[in-house]
Formats: structure tokens, C-alpha cells, sequence
């Protein structure tokens, strides 16, 4: 028996009724794993309550941990620092596991032992599908030919492959840029269609404000994040460079999306593409990617296309 459990839960919580964070923990608690060998790590990023009163039941099976608010990446990087686990899975306290699917997650870990398990979700708490498993792939190879789902609740990893690698805090997004960058990492991925997590819409969360301040500070942020993945990309060795690009490019394709559908403001927009520009990641590059990316890159180069867009895209509803 190893000193270390086999598996870290990081569940952040900010103002999340206790009811919800209760769930989460129990569909922890009926996982297959002994007590040993999970360590579940709450991180209280500043609650105006502290859910402690009412987790009695719960303290003799966590780890509680209260900050100062610092936003989602600054509570996860705390649950980094204090995770001793082999393996690492992050929870939103507001979702929770689907045990009988995550059950074969936690098999693929036992006895394959992959850098990373990636799974996908469903929104109902319960799941009875059929799943199926890829093949092993390198982190590399999934990156260069494949699309990824970038919510970094979708995925198991092993500590050893984390590294330096950290959420950027006080932004939105931050998914985007960590999980690319943890992908590179890995040596090998198993991504399987079970759906082991329960996403649960929940309204006025920090994701549904409407506040048009939100709304350019979450577009923003999400330039940032292109900015520095491709400034990353132009130091790293040249497969490397290639798969991480492929990355960049569709993250630059939704971040014009977006301004689209979310400002309707054609100023807005080309102020936005004058910087994509200078910056090389305007027009999007001629690539054999996805049939959207292709399709997107045409109208996008030009006005009429462009026009098309505004007239046809509708208006977004921003879920959590």
C-alpha cells in the first residue's frame, strides 16, 4: 500500500448552498475507493458563510480549507498545493461524479494507468450509457488531430505530470489555458464517452451575469489567454509548437465568435481584429481542421462574409 491516496478531489466553493456541496461529497463517499485512498480537499474561497456548520457529517472525510476570495483558478491552485493524491480530479462543488460512470474511470487509472483520463458529462445525475474507450494517445497527438474539451472537470491526471503548471488567477476562462498546457504534458491520454460528471446549470453563477463590464472582462480575458498560449507555443520544440498552434487557432475563431454574438458592436469587433492582426493570428490561417473552422475562416476574410455573420449568429445565452 502506497503512503499516497490514490486520488485528490479538489472541489472549490464560493457562496454554494450547502445542499449542493453535500451532494458532491456524497457522490464521492460512494465511489469504490477506501478512505485512504481519496483525499477530498474543499476549498472555501471566501464564502460570505462558511458551508462548515453544515458539513458535521462530513469533517472526519475532508480536508477544509478557507481563503480569501481569489476567484476559481486561486482556489484550485490551493487544492494543488495541499493535493498529495497520484492522481488529481477537480469538482465544482454546485456538480458532482456519476458514480457507476465514474466507477470506469477509476478503473482505467487502476490497471492502465494513463497521464490522463478524459470522460464527458451529462446533465442529468444519473447515466446509464454504454461507453466505449479510444486508444492510448500522447498529449501531442490529441492536440494536433483532435478537438478538445477544454473544462478542467473533465479529466483525471496524474499529480507527477503537473509540474510548475498553474490556473492563471482572477480571470475567466482559465480552463482554456491550463488544460492545453496539461495535455502537452501528458505522455499518454485514454479518453472514454462514459459520462462521469454531473454538470448541473445553475443561475447566477459567476458565468450568467449579463453585466456588459463582465461581459469585456470575460472577453479579455479570454484574448489573454490566446496571447500568452501563443507566445508559449513560438519557445517549445516544433511538434509541440504544431499541436499547441492548432489550439491557439480554434480558441482564436471562438474568441471572434463571440465578440459577435455577445456585443453585436461592429466597432468592437474591429478593433479586436486590427489586434489579432498585429499579433499574426488574423486572418485565420488556411488549415485542414475542423469543417466549422474552415467554413468560419472564409467568411470571416471577407466583408460580405463578415456581414453574413452578424446577420445569422444569434444571440448568446451564457450558461455556467
Amino acid at each position: 500500500m502506497t503512503d499516497k491516496p490514490f486520488i485528490s478531489f479538489i472541489i472549490p466553493v464560493y457562496n454554494i448552498p450547502t445542499e449542493m456541496l453535500c451532494d458532491c461529497l456524497d457522490s464521492i463517499l460512494k465511489l469504490s475507493l477506501r478512505k485512504y485512498e481519496r483525499e477530498i480537499i474543499v476549498i472555501d474561497d471566501g464564502s460570505k458563510k462558511s458551508p462548515l456548520s453544515g458539513l458535521d457529517d462530513y469533517l472526519d472525510e475532508i480536508i477544509y480549507i478557507r481563503q480569501k476570495n481569489g476567484g476559481l483558478g486561486s482556489a484550485r491552485n490551493r487544492g494543488l498545493l495541499n493535493a498529495t493524491g497520484q492522481y488529481i480530479q477537480f469538482i465544482d462543488a454546485d456538480d458532482a461524479l456519476i458514480v457507476n460512470q465514474y466507477e470506469h474511470c477509476l478503473d482505467i487509472a487502476r490497471f492502465q494507468s494513463p497521464d490522463m483520463v478524459m470522460f464527458e458529462f451529462s446533465r442529468k445525475d444519473n447515466s446509464q450509457k454504454v461507453y466505449t474507450d479510444k486508444k492510448l494517445m500522447t498529449g501531442r497527438y490529441l492536440l494536433r488531430h483532435h478537438n478538445i474539451k477544454a473544462t478542467a472537470w473533465g479529466y483525471l491526471f496524474k499529480s507527477t505530470i503537473l509540474g510548475n503548471l498553474r490556473f492563471t488567477p482572477d480571470i475567466y476562462h482559465e480552463d482554456e489555458e491550463f488544460t492545453p498546457l496539461l495535455i502537452l504534458r501528458a505522455g499518454s491520454i485514454l479518453q472514454t464517452d462514459a459520462e462521469a460528471y454531473y454538470y448541473r446549470k445553475r443561475e447566477n453563477s459567476i458565468t450568467t451575469s449579463e453585466d456588459i463590464r463582465n461581459t469585456v472582462k470575460r472577453l479579455n480575458d479570454f484574448k489573454g489567454i490566446i496571447y500568452r498560449l501563443y507566445s508559449f507555443a513560438a519557445v517549445i520544440p516544433g511538434s509541440d509548437r504544431m499541436a499547441l498552434l492548432r489550439r491557439i487557432h480554434q480558441l482564436t475563431m471562438d474568441f471572434i465568435y463571440l465578440v459577435i454574438v455577445e456585443t453585436r458592436n461592429k466597432h468592437y469587433l474591429n478593433r479586436q481584429l486590427e489586434e489579432l492582426h498585429k499579433k499574426g493570428l488574423f486572418p485565420l490561417p488556411d488549415k485542414d481542421y475542423t469543417t466549422k473552422y474552415k467554413w468560419f475562416r472564409r467568411l470571416t476574410n471577407t466583408k460580405i462574409g463578415m456581414a453574413f455573420l452578424f446577420r445569422t449568429l444569434p444571440l448568446i445565452k451564457r450558461e455556467r
